[in-house]
């Protein structure tokens, strides 16, 4: 069983057989002598349920009941009392306490009392999360599969998400790989715990270490105080690196020793800290082929590819297209205080488009379009899709000697606006003369004669 137990009690022996007591149940478990040093822990470390003993020295069990129901409304806190106490036991209980188990304890009833307070808990941060994911873009409705790649997609999320191992997602811009991996966290045990996510691609090199490892105080220049870390702050969650294909050589030495010995040192620091994280990555690169180049470590890539999530793009799963666009409309609609649906016009328009941006043009359009519908429906003109033709396609209805002059225009023009248009100078760093560089522009039309 998952769980992380906290033991107040000032009397060692109570405490280790409290600690034998729970730890058979597969539970972590701290002690702590008295209610101060536990609140000191509590700010350092998360628990799930705390286990006190009543009488204390400096706080008794009623005092530190008060201060963790302020700190931490939900944590739940199990008294060990007397019989003598136990009129006041129940009077903690008014005051916040999860539950009391008599002395001498029974250790089946102390393990029956962390149960369910652990449930109690899970199920409480499970409301506490899903209420604040409600109002988001991150729900499981979010994510719509209507074609067969992205039902198998979402088939894989459930079976993976409890699972501890790391997730690669694969996919071009705008396919929803940042929504794969809240669902992979909404699917888990981690769900209410935190999600973190970082883009690797937004912080200079220097910066991102800070950010994902954290830093001492004094570790650099600027550094005033400590400071934590994303994988630290994602403690009993999960981590979301976004753009993990973009992280130099250096630092992926450094990521590669985190996965690996499950702990992250601090810059500055000399005492690596326990992690318990499940870590997501997304890329919109091919891994394997930036690991052929040189540009990517094999090892890390293994460690990130435990369990691989390929998305495909919009326009290879165009069952997908209108359910999504219908999926923004509502949404966009509502906020706007309108209530709109798809001319046919639109609706074709929508499915003949190649939507080469994903997921973000396609609600990118459909939010422009709310905007701009004059009616009820939202007809074609008002999506101003540009209906430009795949490059594929392109490619395809042009010969060799057509692409090999659309990138000679190119090359010149290059060369022409960088000698601020200086013909000679542009001819010699292109490595040729001028006369060469005259035939080729007329040829091109390029107007060389002025």
């Amino acid at each position: 069983m998952d769980g992380r137990i906290l033991i107040v009690d000032d009397e060692e022996a109570v405490a280790r057989l409290t600690e034998i007591a729970l730890s058979a149940d597969g539970y972590e478990c701290e002690i702590c002598e008295d209610a101060r040093s536990a609140l000191e822990i509590l700010a350092d470390r998360a628990a799930d349920v705390v286990v006190s003993d009543w009488k204390m020295p400096s706080m008794d069990g009623l005092e530190l009941i008060r201060e963790v129901h302020r700190l931490y409304p939900s944590l739940p806190v199990i008294l060990l009392t007397g019989f003598s106490s136990i009129s006041s036991a129940v009077a903690a209980m008014r005051e916040g306490a999860f539950d009391y188990v008599a002395k001498p304890v029974d250790n089946d009833e102390l393990r029956a009392s962390v149960a369910r307070a652990l449930k109690m808990s899970t199920l409480e941060r499970e409301n506490r999360y899903l209420r604040g994911e409600v109002a988001s873009r991150y729900t499981p409705d979010s994510y719509i599969a209507e074609s067969p790649q992205s039902k198998s997609v979402l088939e894989m999320v459930r079976r993976v998400a409890r699972s501890r191992s790391t997730v690669l997602i694969q996919g071009e811009s705008g396919t929803g790989k940042e929504l794969i991996a809240r669902l992979l966290h909404y699917w888990s045990d981690r769900v209410g715990k935190p999600f973190v996510a970082v883009n690797c691609k937004a912080f200079a090199e220097g910066v991102l270490e800070s950010e994902l490892f954290g830093h001492e105080r004094g570790a650099f220049t600027g550094a005033a105080g400590e400071h934590a870390g994303c994988f630290e702050r994602a403690s009993g969650g999960t981590l979301f690196l976004d753009e993990i294909g973009e992280i130099n050589p250096d630092f992926q030495a450094k990521l590669l020793r985190v996965l690996q010995e499950g702990e992250v040192l601090r810059v500055g620091g000399t005492k690596p800290r326990k992690l318990d994280v499940r870590v997501v990555a997304a890329t919109n690169r091919i891994l394997r082929q930036e690991v052929a180049s040189g540009r990517f470590r094999e090892d890390l890539f293994f460690r990130l590819n435990v369990l691989p999530i390929n998305l495909a793009p919009l326009r290879e799963r165009r069952d997908d297209i209108l359910p999504i666009a219908q999926h923004f409309l509502r949404r966009y609609a509502a906020a706007d205080g309108r209530r709109l649906s798809f001319a046919p016009d639109a609706v074709n328009a929508l499915l003949s488009h190649h939507w080469p941006g994903n997921i973000r043009e396609l609600e990118n359009v459909v939010e422009r379009a709310v905007v701009l519908a004059r009616d009820n429906e939202i007809t074609a003109p008002d999506l101003m899709i540009e209906h430009e033709r795949p490059a594929t396609e392109i490619a395809s209805s042009m010969s060799l000697q057509e692409h090999l002059d659309q990138a000679t225009v190119a090359c010149i023009s290059a060369a022409l606006k960088a000698a601020r248009g200086s013909r000679a100078e542009a001819a010699r760093s292109l490595g040729v003369d001028r006369t060469t560089l005259y035939r080729l522009m007329r040829r091109l039309g390029m107007q060389a004669d002025n």
